[in-house]
């Protein structure tokens, strides 16, 4: 794997007196998933929208392969990145598979006519998130978990290097939020895109062994991979409350488990 994204030193003020991101730095690789994990407040969105290019850091860069977004155009930075946000509610009713189009709008020319090889590229993602049977619903008829994987569909038809997603699953059932997070983790292995996402369910970035970044007040308090940084030390830092991570062995499946739980007062 290659280092894809580089934060370097990110600092944002909303206002003078009131740092919101006190010196952000770290690398992702590409093929990685990283899990953005805070208490509300502690500048996980905010982040994540300079990261993704919709916002201008006051101090530090942010690298796609070496390249500086800051100095893309819009349409170089479309080319790069491709954003998933938390809900999309369609203002028609679009066919699943023209959504999934759109995310070749980078690539179009001016005239904005897609190629054979633009669709057979959706396509292409639209069966990797395992959702082509939809091809021709109407997205404003199927359910709130297919419409996130369409989402990721639309993304990955983009043919970004990152994808960004805020809080993918956070509207989703317990059953969608599973699926969504096991096809993030898939699409990354085998596309090589690297994936950052903002989350409120640590159980996420165990269950799939991704990255974690651990946020608090601004600052980011560990770094690395999940079953390493996240104990019961940063846990309880980063959500102000007595965490304990508890593991366990399940030797029917040959796997340790890993999930946590508060320790409330009596």
């Amino acid at each position: 794997m290659s280092q894809i994204l580089t934060v370097e030193n990110i600092k944002f003020s909303y206002e003078q007196d009131k740092q919101v991101l006190k010196g952000i730095s770290f690398d992702v690789n590409s093929g990685e998933v990283v899990c953005i994990l805070g208490a509300n407040g502690c500048g996980k969105t905010t982040l994540l929208s300079i990261l993704s290019g919709q916002r201008l850091s006051d101090e530090g860069k942010v690298l796609i392969d070496g390249n500086d977004i800051s100095h893309m155009k819009p349409e170089e930075l479309a080319k790069n990145v491709a954003i998933v946000f938390q809900e999309h509610h369609a203002p028609f009713p679009y066919r699943v598979i023209e959504v999934v189009r759109m995310g070749r709008a980078p690539h179009i020319g001016f005239l904005g006519v897609l190629s054979k090889q633009d669709k057979e590229i959706a396509d292409e993602a639209l069966k990797r998130v395992g959702l082509f049977h939809l091809r021709d619903k109407p997205y404003t008829k199927i359910s709130g978990g297919e419409r996130q994987l369409i989402l990721i569909a639309r993304a990955i038809a983009q043919g970004t290097k990152v994808i960004f997603m805020d809080e993918p699953s956070s509207h989703l059932d317990f059953h969608n939020q599973i699926l969504v997070s096991d096809t993030v983790k898939k699409m990354s292995e085998e596309t090589n895109i690297a994936v950052i996402m903002t989350t409120h369910m640590p159980y996420q970035a165990w269950l799939y062994e991704t990255k974690a970044a651990l946020m608090s007040k601004g600052h980011m308090i560990k770094y690395g991979r999940s079953s390493e940084v996240m104990t019961d030390e940063s846990l309880s830092e980063i959500y102000h409350m007595n965490i304990r991570v508890i593991k366990s062995y399940q030797d029917d499946l040959k796997k340790e488990f890993i999930t946590c739980m508060p320790i409330l007062a009596n």
